[in-house]
């Protein structure tokens, strides 16, 4: 009987050292990280859909079966407004593929929150969306504030900030010097405004307007001379609005460094687990799909003269 006892114990204690070993794995396994950078690099997978284990901000939209994107619909070809559809199918752009197909991963519905790009960030914390999908760039404040994915969108950078100017001030604004008694314009919170002020350090006014369009506006209007874009951005709009007598200015560009390239998905600080399963999404668009959807959006931007 003592034998038989000792043999139940020690069958016991190896039954619980398994449970144990297991946990520990289990629980390895649900470790999720920010790199050195303090965004997330990493992905899980996401063939099967939300995971079981779900948990945060990754589980509610799991419960609710709707994910809310926040974007600002006003910056081609990423994301802007198709007139020609209503209700939630009007918004259109290469971030909104990226959004149907992160939804179509997750199994939910997709809910598009527009607003001003200022807001994009701040309505995360304010849980009035669960991710923000606008275009938005790295930047070492933003990535200490807010979760962040790996890049998904890499164009070429090399000149990827620019200065648009009026036409008639194209022999006047040449160089940073011409600045020195000018009064600039940037969208708040850009990576453009964050460029520009550390790259100038002369100038009359520095003005802060809430959207890329505010940004021309200000321009045509007189109560700017010259505003701070993205290049892309910029081309497209002197190309599509030759009546708005804007350009960009040759010369005045910057080179973008490396931690700051590619656009991320953002959500709250945190949810390191829902961004591993975004990044999972977006390892299937970096080979060629997310490029496919900015040319094909942009082939509809200027059908509609965007």
């Amino acid at each position: 009987m003592k034998r038989r006892m000792t043999w139940i114990a020690a069958c016991l204690m190896t039954a619980a050292f398994l449970c144990l070993c297991c946990l520990n794995a289990g629980m390895a396994e649900d470790v999720y990280v920010e790199n050195e950078w303090n965004f997330v690099d990493q992905s899980m997978d996401v063939s099967q859909g939300i995971p079981a284990n779900a948990s945060g901000v990754l589980d509610r939209i799991k419960r609710k079966g709707v994910l809310r994107v926040a974007m600002e619909p006003y910056f081609v070809p990423q994301e802007f407004i198709d007139p020609s559809k209503e209700g939630q199918e009007q918004y259109v752009g290469a971030d909104v593929e990226l959004a149907k197909l992160i939804a179509e991963r997750m199994g939910v519905r997709l809910e598009i929150v527009p607003m001003e790009f200022t807001q994009v960030l701040p309505s995360l914390t304010e849980d009035q969306c669960d991710l923000t999908i606008s275009a938005v760039v790295f930047t070492p404040g933003r990535a200490s504030s807010y979760a962040m994915s790996k890049g998904y969108y890499f164009p070429d950078r090399s000149a990827s900030t620019a200065f648009v100017i009026r036409e008639e001030d194209r022999d006047k604004i040449t160089s940073i010097e011409d600045l020195r008694d000018k009064t600039l314009v940037a969208q708040t919170n850009s990576l453009q405004e964050a460029l520009a002020s550390s790259h100038v350090y002369n100038y009359k006014e520095f003005r802060r307007v809430s959207s890329v369009q505010a940004v021309y506006e200000a321009l045509k209007q007189g109560k700017a001379d010259a505003g701070v874009v993205d290049m892309e951005t910029a081309e497209t709009y002197v190309r599509n609005n030759p009546d708005a007598g804007l350009i960009v200015a040759e010369g005045l560009r910057f080179k973008m460094e490396d931690y700051f390239l590619g656009d991320r998905v953002v959500a709250k600080k945190g949810e390191l687990q829902l961004m591993y399963f975004v990044n999972g999404v977006i390892d299937e668009v970096v080979d060629g799909k997310y490029e496919q959807w900015i040319n094909d959006a942009q082939k509809r931007a200027d059908e509609l003269g965007l």
